[in-house]
């Protein structure tokens, strides 16, 4: 934190601001109305800064769970360390709609009846904003493209902004070459979308689509085959790729999940009874290396379907069928922090998200919620 952001008469390592700087979003909302000096408080950028650098040390999980797969009533459900956990939903924003993309505490969700309609909201503060239409052609025979492939938010909270990238491949009308990446990219501040081509071809599965990681100023996709991580830099619209460690790419057959980890990319792999976490430590040399080695005899039953989530420097999410589980990194010691009883449409990993609370605002000003 920059002392010369901070205005007169606030001192951010004053008790209260601490105390302040960890309560849950509609807490600190709610006691806005004490004083003036917490009424100004969570619009004041060095607290908003003191606030978010908090969050990001306590990782939590976003469950989406469908009671009933015809209905598309969905409950969502925010769950910690601690086991504490807090239901919500999305009806603000008056669409049914459902979670594509989730980054540093704001949630890109796609409109059901119509997928042309993007939003980005901060379910925690309620905040909401529609993006513009990201097509005005209407689908037809010969402009088949729908639901864009790959979708991705990027989040930056130094910078205040986000952007929305949603990209597919489409196959040229009436031609035989293999199908072009067609990329649109949303800029909060500008409004507006850019839209560019690459002749880039890959694979992706269902949750690779789902696990876009933003670090270092683009959004990394993994890809089916598990060999490298593809990569958008946003700020030069260029498509790269980042080769995976050879232990991964060229060794047997591994279940490799794509996070993020304290800013930087970090692919988690399961092997047998053994989970590695594996770390980007030089982003422009492409150097990786182990910086943990966990056993999972203590939760072999659910090997199978464990699924990791998020992490950070002191401990490990992951989805099962129908538990949350969080691993501690310094302890050592698993725990269940959340269970579903009874039937659920879809396990719980094909709809988790990675999540925190934050101040972040779609607008860059906050209401209440």
């Amino acid at each position: 934190m920059n002392p010369s952001e901070i205005p007169n008469g606030f001192f951010p390592d004053d008790v209260i601001l601490q105390i302040l700087a960890r309560l849950p979003v509609k807490s600190l909302f709610r006691f806005k109305s004490v004083c003036k000096f917490w009424c100004r408080l969570p619009g004041e950028k060095f607290f908003i800064q003191l606030y978010n650098e908090i969050s990001s040390k306590n990782s939590m999980v976003l469950v989406e769970i469908r009671k009933c797969s015809l209905s598309g009533v969905s409950n969502f459900v925010c769950v910690d360390r601690s086991s504490c956990y807090s239901e919500f939903s999305l009806g603000f924003l008056n669409d049914r709609v459902k979670v594509r993309a989730s980054c540093n505490g704001l949630l890109c969700c796609t409109s059901v009846p119509n997928r042309s309609i993007y939003y980005v909201c901060n379910p925690m503060t309620r905040e909401c904003r529609m993006l513009p239409r990201s097509r005005e052609r209407p689908v037809s025979r010969y402009h088949p493209d729908n639901e864009a492939t790959l979708v991705g938010l990027a989040a930056d909270q130094s910078a205040r902004k986000f952007n929305v990238v949603l990209a597919g491949f489409y196959r040229p009308f009436g031609r035989r070459p293999l199908d072009c990446l067609i990329c649109q990219v949303f800029d909060s501040e500008t409004n507006a979308w850019k839209r560019f081509a690459s002749s880039c071809h890959d694979e992706f599965t269902h949750m690779n689509r789902n696990q876009a990681v933003f670090a270092c100023g683009s959004i990394h996709w993994l890809t089916y085959a598990c060999l490298y991580v593809l990569v958008l830099d946003l700020g030069n619209e260029v498509w790269r790729k980042i080769r995976l460690p050879d232990e991964i790419a060229n060794g047997p057959s591994t279940r490799v999940y794509l996070l993020e980890l304290e800013g930087k990319v970090s692919v988690i792999q399961i092997s047998g009874v053994w989970m590695s976490i594996w770390v980007l430590v030089d982003y422009e040399r492409e150097e990786w290396a182990i910086v943990d080695r966990v056993s999972l005899r203590c939760i072999k039953a659910s090997i199978r379907s464990a699924f990791p989530i998020s992490q950070t420097r002191d401990f490990v999410f992951l989805a099962t069928q129908n538990q949350i589980l969080v691993y501690g990194r310094k302890n050592k010691v698993w725990k269940v922090v959340y269970s579903v009883m009874g039937t659920v449409a879809y396990p719980l990993w094909f709809s988790a998200y990675a999540f925190r609370s934050t101040l972040l605002s779609c607008h860059g000003s906050l209401e209440n919620p």
